[in-house]
């Protein structure tokens, strides 16, 4: 697929957005065509030939505009390519990682009918105690086997 792709996101203080813009640029690179859009903002997703969904893990909980955009657009999610990614954390140790992963699977569970091609969960951001855990290389090489997921997949019905 080199079609259009959505990245969409939920972020309160912007570090899921600079997340989502890198995601997106990664994308771009591979000839795609990208928009990235808050998730809220986000009413129709039909003209898109994959999706990327991103957002924040606040309190044990995934962003609500990440969590209304997929139970919104799940039925039509259901029929493309999707891929996921939570940004978790702002302690470095692997239980920290492992419990944002369980957090993000618990968001995923509220629509069982979308099933993502690629999920990751990504270190977090605490500005006010100077923590940024925030890997870009491994972020832009997770947007790279995206993308190389994407053309792996037939297109979807429109």
């Amino acid at each position: 697929m080199s079609g259009s792709v959505l990245v969409a996101y939920g972020s309160r203080q912007g570090s899921t957005r600079d997340v989502a813009e890198a995601v997106g640029a990664t994308l771009r690179e591979q000839g795609r065509e990208v928009d990235v859009e808050p998730a809220g903002k986000v009413k129709e997703i039909g003209r898109y030939e994959g999706v990327v969904l991103g957002g924040a893990l606040y309190r044990g909980r995934w962003h609500r505009g990440a969590r209304r955009l997929l139970k919104r657009q799940r039925g039509r999610l259901s029929t493309m390519p999707v891929a996921v990614f939570a940004m978790g954390p702002r302690r470095n140790e692997e239980v920290a990682f492992e419990r944002s992963r369980l957090q993000l699977e618990r968001a995923l569970a509220k629509a069982p009918e979308v099933e993502p091609t690629s999920t990751a969960v990504f270190g977090g951001v605490d500005r006010e105690k100077g923590i940024d855990l925030r890997d870009w290389e491994a972020i832009r090489a997770w947007a790279q086997k995206v993308g190389a997921a994407l053309d792996d997949q037939p297109s979807a019905p429109r």
